[in-house]
């Protein structure tokens, strides 16, 4: 009789210690916090897309080609060109679209199930569209720093940093420039968020539930956070191209009439260029995004309940 009362005591017990757990809820920063550290790490990776992206027929080709023109025209710290735009960028849009992704999950989710991946995409697209608003101001200066030193000499912008890029672009070409390629830019970041938060959380559980040994522990995250980089890669390829010229492009142009343009062009192949790059970048990216996230929560977890913390 008492070895059946401390039996259930103990599930009663294991039920409300998963109860506790569960109900933890992380700061709504912990997203964009992440992808700041990511983003230091991988942004010599985001400029050489961003170049690829845009050169000129007459610009160096391939990855390698193109790192090697920027440490010879720039040196190591034109690596590092953008950065600022680049970190507000991770504060505006990252913070957003992880905000609101954890917060939609937890609001939705019923605690004794894993979410479905169809209601994972739903609550990521909704999550994505809303950092893409948001992050769009900061995405354009990105883009065009980035850029900025491909450009011929009389068509630089020279912005010195974000602050100052964000300034003369509303006084020089309005508030309107601040959201310029937006609605490509909402519909990539719909894609990569649902693409890269859903699969991740999914190839996560896959794999926590495979049978194959896979433990909430760092190797985990690393597989799940890679797999969801490649996922994501591809099926943001064809609006990252269209975002990238539109944002970097010197005179306004409709979008119906650049595709058709780019087509003309460039045939097909368009969609998929810089591939390579995009997923050497994305990759690092979504692997480093996802490893400090997962830590950030380890770290809270052990502050709030530290027996907690210190299982994972």
């Amino acid at each position: 009789m008492s070895s059946s009362s401390n039996g259930r005591g103990q599930k009663q017990g294991n039920a409300k210690a998963g109860r506790g757990k569960d109900t933890i809820h992380y700061p709504f920063w912990f997203g964009g916090s992440a992808s700041c550290f990511a983003a230091t790490v991988t942004h010599p990776l985001d400029l050489v897309k961003v170049r690829l992206q845009t050169r000129a027929p007459d610009g160096p080709k391939g990855m390698l080609g193109t790192f090697t023109h920027i440490l010879r025209s720039d040196g190591i710290l034109g690596l590092y060109k953008g950065l600022s735009a680049s970190l507000l960028r991770q504060l505006t849009y990252s913070t957003t679209r992880f905000g609101a992704y954890e917060e939609l999950k937890q609001a939705t989710t019923n605690k004794t199930t894993p979410p479905s991946l169809p209601h994972l995409i739903a609550i990521s697209s909704a999550s994505g569209f809303l950092g893409g608003i948001v992050g769009n101001p900061a995405d354009v200066l990105n883009v065009r720093m980035q850029n900025d030193a491909s450009l011929p000499a009389a068509q630089r912008r020279y912005y010195r940093n974000a602050a100052d890029g964000l300034i003369r672009m509303t006084r020089e070409e309005g508030w309107r420039s601040l959201f310029r390629g937006v609605w490509p830019n909402s519909m990539r970041a719909i894609l990569m968020t649902a693409s890269q938060l859903a699969s991740y959380d999914s190839f996560k559980q896959v794999l926590l539930t495979s049978g194959l040994g896979f433990e909430d522990n760092m190797s985990t995250h690393f597989t799940a956070s890679l797999m969801a980089g490649f996922v994501a890669t591809t099926v943001c390829s064809p609006v990252d191209v269209v975002k990238t010229r539109i944002m970097s492009a010197t005179e306004k142009q409709g979008l119906a009439s650049f595709l058709v343009k780019i087509y003309r062009n460039e045939g097909v192949g368009w969609m998929f260029k810089g591939w390579v790059p995009s997923f050497i970048r994305l990759g690092p990216h979504t692997i480093a995004t996802f490893l400090f996230l997962e830590q950030h929560k380890k770290i809270y977890r052990r502050l709030r309940r530290p027996e907690e913390g210190a299982l994972v």
